[in-house]
């Protein structure tokens, strides 16, 4: 899979961009602040619907626009693929092949991307918040039922608080509605943990040789999902159900008390170990990174395993953040295979035949230029 043309109109800098690129590695080289990150996170936000730097939807609008309309054609299983993605303060209109998608869950995965930025390396020592969103995004991108339950299951939660809220302030007594809403998010957690379980198996199994060599052989990589009950992969979905409606029967009065939902998927975690230690406890930052690198690079070999395509790899800024080891490890896995897009601010005290090799742009003020025309 690969992205043959990219258009930007009124998108952050970018009044009026369109550019082609190879399918191998792309070097954007500028200044920082030019808007080297603005193309990578355009190519991100047209293949999820959604910013990895932002949640609010209008920073990505050109000054004093109306709207920002992002396009690309992707090859994708030998045949063209046309993306459409057109951000205004009414929200947002995506089209597949030129046809309107009703739910954005239904346009996400028509281009299968991974972004790996410096804030990405913070996903192990980060808050619980930047490893769920990272699961979500992840499973999110192979599985629409994944993004439709989720999205139901947020819903869901959100009324369950506010009736809590009732509760809580005595503005309602009964709750029966209480029991018909823990009962619909008792399954559909059920479903997502599921789900997490599963990927986190699945993400195991290739980070684990990855880390490997990367350490050298001296680490061993586990991965591990901290749910807020006692469940387990081996489970079936009616046996998580069962376990969360007596899970939220035991704890109904302290969620009334505090007018919250306190247990569910919203609320997990992942652990990291390595050699049997807590990495984010007791880890060295290059374990930390190490980790984090791992992460990334399996989510290459996983997507590639569910859809019989590899991804597009984003690396927005990282190299400079990585080891000439570690940016050796990653630049030799992606070698030949993957299209990859890295921004930097320069390539020297990078001597690797990837980026020898590579189609090069310069960013500056907001202008895209094209190195490798004329060659």
């Amino acid at each position: 899979m690969f992205i043959k043309e990219l258009t930007l109109k009124n998108y952050r800098n970018y009044e009026d961009l369109t550019v082609q690129f190879e399918n191998k590695v792309n070097v954007i080289l500028g200044e920082n602040a030019q808007g080297k990150t603005n193309v990578m996170e355009s190519i991100y936000v047209l293949a999820m619907a959604k910013s990895h730097r932002t949640s609010n939807d209008k920073e990505l609008i050109y000054w004093d626009k109306e709207y920002a309309k992002i396009e690309g054609s992707v090859e994708k299983y030998n045949r063209s693929t046309s993306l459409q993605l057109v951000i205004s303060k009414k929200g947002k209109k995506a089209k597949l092949n030129h046809i309107e998608q009703e739910r954005l869950s239904q346009y996400v995965g028509g281009m299968n991307v991974i972004m790996f930025a410096p804030e990405d390396l913070s996903l192990v020592k980060g808050s619980p918040q930047i490893r769920r969103r990272f699961i979500d995004m992840e499973i999110g991108q192979v599985s629409a039922v994944y993004l439709h339950d989720l999205s139901r299951y947020q819903k869901i939660m959100q009324q369950r608080n506010h009736y809590l809220k009732l509760l809580q302030t005595r503005k309602q007594t009964d709750q029966t509605m209480l029991d018909v809403l823990t009962a619909q998010l008792s399954e559909a957690a059920g479903k997502i943990i599921l789900k997490r379980l599963q990927f986190i198996s699945e993400l195991q199994k290739w980070a684990q040789p990855i880390h490997t060599g990367i350490s050298r052989g001296l680490e061993t990589l586990t991965i591990k999902y901290k749910p807020s009950l006692d469940v387990s992969e081996d489970d079936d979905l009616s046996k998580m159900i069962r376990a969360f409606e007596e899970k939220f029967a035991k704890i109904r009065e302290k969620e009334i008390d505090r007018g919250a939902t306190l247990a569910g998927p919203h609320r997990d975690d992942l652990l990291f170990f390595v050699n049997n230690h807590d990495v984010q406890t007791y880890g060295s930052q290059g374990q930390q990174r190490t980790t984090a690198l791992s992460l990334k690079l399996a989510e290459i070999d996983l997507i590639h395993n569910e859809i019989g395509e590899y991804p597009i790899l984003l690396l927005d800024d990282v190299l400079s953040e990585l080891d000439d080891y570690r940016q050796s490890h990653l630049l030799n896995t992606i070698q030949g295979k993957v299209q990859t897009f890295v921004t930097t601010t320069s390539v020297e005290g990078i001597d690797h035949q990837t980026l020898r090799e590579a189609a090069t742009f310069h960013v500056k003020a907001g202008e895209l230029s094209d190195d490798n025309r004329g060659d």
